[in-house]
């Protein structure tokens, strides 16, 4: 963060501050300046006068405030492998990975984001407290919790904690702990504008949380629910704040088209730049039934060249299985409209290893690219796969992986098939995918594991050392099918619609 950073509210900064805060993001400034919810909460107590807070990252050079004179440390958990680069930097200002080896003259350490509130079990070891859910609402709550009682003992602090809706202590033991969910109106936007951020100068402005389609994979669809709206005025009042300091906007959401506005506030903003105010959007991914022309007009007189369509599976009846109902004739129409509008090509995304895939659901992919490099031709069209991981709180968490070997021959053979058909497609790791999935639903056994894998260097290796030194059976956390019966270590943590609904709308796409 530098001086030429632009502060969308009402800096609080007060040298008799006597409380100070980390706000910890692991991974570069540049992506931290990039994270919607990270910033929120970082405004959200940047606004009060009588706390001190530093955004600290994995490539900070040197703080503010000295690590001795910090009283708590929230960390950002995004992704699996975010553990690696939040032991590093506890390691780096000398702070003991477990939260049982700090004493009273450390600060608190706690966490929230999506890989926790999925599963937290892995992680509870590390942190002495842990956010669940939203925690846009909760987090100032917890740090003027924390301020207010500074003089009590840290156990005397966390059992206050506990009490709170959303927070999980894990020295207090198991018990259930009810997932926060935030209703929407006022959506949330980019509070600090940076020529610094990965996102250069961009507004970013969350239209939408959660998706209504649910497919049976997707954890940012079930973590979520229901799906949330931002107000349409509030949209439009929050557009024109950005377009005072940038011309860069771009609408997130898991779901924006399902926005009961989402055609009005194209029609705004096109008719904006009609107006002749320059303005370049993006969007997150659209669904394939939201490409319509007027929408992508609009992205075309935003300066978008292309847009990314999530297709996952290449035949209808694979993705019914996984909730994606969606036809081969609603795909060709989007594409149609999308080359006729203006667009200059297409990314499909698409998943590898999905449950009950076989050989005709890959020939049905290849296909299905054949017939579109056909029809379109000079137009661009590329390909992105990732391998399907179970994820904790959606209908396929009792599912296992495809195994990797299979896995890795799929992967090769759509490449080599692509290739010839001169379409680019990438796919994610297959190793990386493994680990990720047993990162996923892992357990309370897993503190020294994940300690090893970080000593060991954190690479692809050292998680196959690390397991066979803490006899982890990783093929059982990845492979396995679990009995509808099994006890998951996530059980405690309570999402609607809940585990009965999991199991029901899991038959009933595995019956398909």
């Amino acid at each position: 963060m530098n001086n030429s950073d632009i502060y969308l509210y009402n800096r609080k900064i007060s040298k008799n501050a006597d409380y100070t805060v980390w706000l910890a993001f692991p991974g570069i400034e540049s992506f931290a300046l990039s994270s919607l919810g990270f910033l929120w909460m970082f405004k959200s107590i940047d606004e009060q006068s009588n706390i001190n807070v530093e955004m600290v990252c994995a490539d900070t050079q040197k703080t503010k405030f000295k690590k001795d004179d910090v009283d708590l440390v929230g960390f950002s958990f995004t992704f699996d492998t975010d553990f690696l680069t939040i032991f590093a930097m506890l390691e780096k200002y000398s702070i003991p990975l477990k939260s049982e080896e700090r004493d009273e003259s450390f600060p608190l350490i706690f966490a929230g984001g999506p890989v926790v509130s999925a599963n937290p079990v892995p992680y509870k070891d590390f942190f002495d407290f842990i956010v669940v859910g939203d925690g846009e609402d909760v987090n100032l709550n917890i740090v003027n919790l924390c301020k207010n009682n500074r003089t009590k003992s840290k156990r005397e602090i966390l059992e206050l904690l506990a009490e709170l809706e959303g927070v999980y202590v894990p020295s207090l033991g198991v018990r259930k702990v009810k997932k926060l969910t935030k209703k929407l109106e006022n959506c949330i936007y980019t509070p600090i504008i940076s020529e610094n951020a990965f996102f250069k100068d961009t507004f970013i402005i969350e239209m939408s949380r959660g998706c209504a389609n649910r497919c049976g994979f997707c954890l940012a669809s079930y973590l979520n629910l229901p799906l949330r709206c931002a107000d349409y005025n509030e949209i439009i009042n929050v557009i024109e704040t950005g377009l005072k300091y940038t011309n860069k906007i771009a609408l997130l959401g898991a779901q924006i088209s399902a926005h009961p506005h989402f055609d009005e506030i194209f029609d705004y903003i096109d008719k904006k730049i009609e107006n002749g105010q320059k303005i370049e959007m993006s969007v997150s991914s659209l669904r394939v039934d939201a490409i319509k022309p007027q929408i992508v007009k609009t992205l075309v007189d935003a300066g978008q060249k292309n847009v990314t369509l999530a297709i996952e599976a290449g035949s209808e009846r694979l993705r019914k299985i996984i909730n994606k109902n969606l036809s081969e004739e609603q795909i060709f129409s989007a594409i149609d409209v999308a080359a006729q509008c203006g667009l200059k090509g297409v990314k499909f995304y698409g998943m590898l290893g999905l449950p009950q895939e076989n050989d005709e659901d890959i020939k049905a992919l290849i296909s299905l690219a054949s017939r579109i490099k056909h029809l379109y031709k000079g137009f661009d069209i590329s390909f992105g796969f990732s391998s399907f991981v179970p994820k904790p709180n959606t209908p396929f968490q009792w599912l296992g992986r495809e195994n990797s070997k299979t896995l890795e021959k799929k992967s090769e053979f759509i490449k080599k098939e692509m290739h010839k058909l001169g379409i680019s497609a990438a796919v994610s790791s297959i190793k990386w995918d493994y680990w990720q999935a047993v990162l996923s639903r892992g357990d309370e056994t897993f503190t020294e594991f994940l300690i090893d894998v970080y000593k060991l260097g954190g690479k692809l290796g050292a998680f196959k050392k690390a397991a066979l030194k803490n006899n982890i059976n990783s093929d059982f956390y990845a492979y396995e099918n679990f009995g509808f019966d099994k006890d998951l270590p996530w059980d405690f943590i309570e999402i609607k619609p809940g585990k009965a609904f999991l199991e029901t709308e899991c038959n009933r796409l595995l019956s398909l």
